[in-house]
């Protein structure tokens, strides 16, 4: 059987996943990968951390898939910056030197007051990204380590986004992808070229007198074949035969994106009413339009950057699953709901579910959280309100930490990432789209709470793919484009990804969720009451 692979790298792992061409997944393997935190704000990883991963699993799916034709691979990465020297070894981004550390990831936040400088020119190239760039893409990054680590910077050669090095390190070439270079390098994919002024007018000039030799000067659409395929090395480190076309890379998101925006449902296919939302660590949510639509707060518009020849916004939230993770793991009864949920062979969140239908008693399960909000900009607000420095709320604590305090904990602060999704698409849709859908995929697609919170606090259905891994998914569909199992991108969408699922939002809670979002508004509103307040206090 001729197959496909695809390779995905979030921020915690590294998962392979072996593909028939109509989309059916034949076997995956993952392996967790390493992370540093040496300060606070510092986030870093390993480059051969990485593949190294990246090639066991590889090996490990394609042993349970069984001896097949392998016709084309595909990767996708979290938008994390890696840092090469001319011989294509790891330069240290780590404060302190540590050598194997070449990564500062999407979730690295040292370059906040470059980011603030970059935002104060006010340049043209800001329109692209929602208005103000984001201290998680690459420039500020780029520009904190020319200016905090000069040594670092004179000695790289090579900067790439992580989807991109894993095509470098997979066939040699050093071409970009279009989807990380215009998502999060500026690059201008409308017009196929970087903007020499702006890199000169926030300080990374040497950039452009260099040609853009160390970020890319050879740009290919998502799926293009990249080089002449595996390298000798490359295929023997993946156990794979060398040749294997390569596709040109997505950011993992995008790659969900891919796995599940283009899905049938009931009637034609409208993209524009439809809102890709791919949960993990982070949720992004990934609109397309056939004209670029501005919105203020969220990225984009970017041209050909997920769907080709469609314009993509993209929202996000900079931290989901790791906001209800931190909530839930740091409450004092997490050890023994922990004990208990592995004593009973279920998820911890799964147990709080069903402690929350014991709680309700019949009732909506919603209606729990009456008294207990969360504003959930623990890790700062990436969209709309595009703040970084915003922080976390908790209104409506007692005294009391028993498991049922833990259970409704946990539905706060589902409830409060399901608002923040809801004030995304308020936000696109107030701004040219016209979103009733959500297509989820990732990991709170698992979490029943999660996807029926989603739904009633945003008043859309919930569709969900009949590949659960649509995010590999969409990185197999790279490969498939590229070694010719189809012609394209939406031959690919249209062959290999289906609808599952689709939960409908309740109208019973309709009106209870609009009074809990207000609240969800009015805290953000009360944060910057408190720091007026203690702005006047400081300057005393």
């Amino acid at each position: 059987m001729d197959v496909v692979i695809g390779v995905d790298v979030g921020t915690g792992s590294a998962r392979a996943g072996v593909f028939d061409p109509a989309g059916t997944m034949l076997a995956q393997s993952s392996r967790p990968i390493r992370t540093w935190r040496p300060a606070m704000n510092f986030v870093q990883q390993s480059s051969g951390d990485i593949w190294a991963a990246v090639c066991a699993s590889v090996r490990e799916a394609m042993a349970a898939a069984g001896p097949h034709t392998v016709r084309g691979i595909g990767f996708d990465a979290t938008c994390s910056l890696v840092v090469l020297d001319a011989a294509g070894r790891p330069v240290s981004v780590d404060p302190d030197g540590a050598a194997e550390q070449d990564i500062i990831v999407w979730m690295d936040h040292r370059a906040a007051s470059q980011a603030d400088r970059i935002n104060a020119t006010g340049h043209d190239v800001l329109r692209y990204v929602g208005g103000r760039i984001s201290l998680e893409m690459e420039t500020p990054k780029l520009l904190w380590l020319k200016e905090e680590m000069p040594e670092t910077w004179a000695r790289a050669a090579h900067f790439f986004d992580l989807p991109d090095y894993l095509t470098w390190r997979a066939t040699g070439a050093l071409s970009r992808s279009l989807c990380s270079t215009v998502c999060k390098w500026t690059y201008l994919g409308h017009e196929a070229r970087w903007d020499e002024s702006f890199f000169r007018a926030i300080g990374l000039g040497a950039l452009a007198d260099e040609g853009f030799a160390r970020i890319g000067q050879t740009v290919l659409p998502m799926g293009a074949q990249v080089g002449a395929g595996l390298s000798a090395a490359a295929a023997d480190e993946l156990g794979l035969a060398p040749g294997i076309p390569v596709g040109a890379s997505a950011i993992d998101a995008h790659a969900g994106g891919l796995g599940v925006i283009g899905a049938t449902l009931d009637g034609p296919t409208d993209l524009r009413r439809r809102v890709a939302l791919i949960g993990g660590t982070s949720s992004c949510h990934m609109a397309v339009s056939p004209e670029p639509n501005f919105v203020p707060g969220v990225w984009g518009p970017y041209f050909s950057a997920m769907v080709p020849g469609m314009w993509l916004n993209e929202g996000g939230q900079s931290a989901t699953g790791a906001l209800i993770d931190h909530l839930v793991q740091t409450h004092a009864v997490y050890p023994a709901v922990a004990q208990q949920a592995q004593q009973t062979g279920q998820h911890v969140f799964a147990l709080l579910a069903d402690r929350l239908d014991t709680l309700a008693a019949g009732q909506d399960t919603a209606r729990l959280t009456a008294g207990l909000h969360v504003m959930p900009d623990f890790h700062g607000n990436r969209s709309p309100r595009a703040d970084a420095t915003l922080r976390g709320m908790v209104s409506g604590l007692s005294l009391s930490a028993t498991v049922d305090d833990l259970a409704l904990l946990y539905l706060a602060a589902v409830q409060a990432v399901a608002y923040g999704t809801r004030h995304i698409i308020e936000t696109m849709n107030a701004n040219g789209a016209a979103i009733d859908t959500i297509l989820a995929c990732g990991g709170g697609t698992k979490d029943r709470v999660f996807l029926r919170q989603h739904a009633d606090a945003t008043g859309c259905r919930v569709v969900l793919p009949r590949e659960p891994e649509a995010v590999l998914l969409g990185a197999a569909m790279l490969g498939a484009v590229a070694g010719g199992v189809h012609a394209d991108i939406q031959g690919a969408m249209a062959a290999m990804s289906a609808a599952g699922t689709v939960i409908e939002p309740a109208v019973a809670t309709r009106a209870y969720h609009d009074a809990k979002y207000a609240v969800f508004q009015r805290m953000h509103q009360d944060q910057l009451s408190y720091r007026a307040v203690m702005a006047v206090t400081a300057a005393q």
